[in-house]
């Protein structure tokens, strides 16, 4: 064999060998990159909102926190959904507040202004309400516009119960007072309700 011929076979035994060893290493599945630094260890079965904060940046976590960033501080979230002009939501408020001040170490209540989405008053009217009504729990507004469809809101108020593990309790269409939202809570704090999914019996239901 000529000085050619044997390089052109070294040549391809190189070939061969490099092809071996690759399908040999595609077996192997690649290692899952590692966690981003602070990343919360929180799985949502809502999506995962961005939030303007309005007030309350110290108990959210800042100006611009996500739920899941919430929600990985430990505690159940309330999520209560509001407008400006919307009565209901007025009317519910100071209740969500007294619940706010006796029970703020076992719960975060968020309130969440989506007036100017639902062309129910416009940012400004929704600071100017917290203000009139001497409302100080956590609250901000959304960016998002399609947070209503994601969280499936068909009525204002909307309120959903989110356990501190992400998953969610119940979600309750309309006002809320302060005897039953003290109610909710507890069924929150204690873990999974322990009605069935579905319908409950004052019309509201579980996701």
């Amino acid at each position: 064999m000529t000085a050619t011929g044997m390089r052109a076979l070294l040549a391809l035994a190189g070939a061969a060998a490099m092809l071996a060893l690759a399908a040999c290493g595609s077996d192997a599945a690649p290692a899952p990159p590692p966690p981003a630094d602070g990343a919360p260890a929180v799985s949502l079965e809502t999506p995962d909102l961005e939030i303007s904060a309005y007030q309350g940046q110290d108990a959210l976590g800042g100006e611009s926190p996500r739920l899941s960033d919430v929600l990985a501080q430990g505690k159940p979230v309330v999520l209560n959904f509001w407008a400006a002009l919307c009565p209901p939501c007025r009317a519910e408020m100071p209740e969500f507040q007294r619940v706010h001040e006796r029970r703020a170490g076992e719960v975060t209540i968020l309130g969440v202004d989506i007036g100017p989405q639902q062309f129910l008053g416009t940012r400004e009217e929704g600071r100017a309400l917290l203000q009139e009504l001497g409302v100080t729990y956590p609250a901000g507004t959304t960016y998002d516009e399609t947070v209503a469809r994601g969280f499936e809101i068909l009525g204002m108020p909307t309120t959903i119960f989110i356990r501190a593990d992400g998953s969610v309790a119940r979600k309750w269409s309309g006002i809320l007072t302060e005897e039953k939202l003290n109610e909710l809570v507890d069924e929150l704090a204690g873990g999974p309700a322990v009605e069935s999914a579905g319908a409950s019996a004052d019309g509201n239901d579980f996701i």
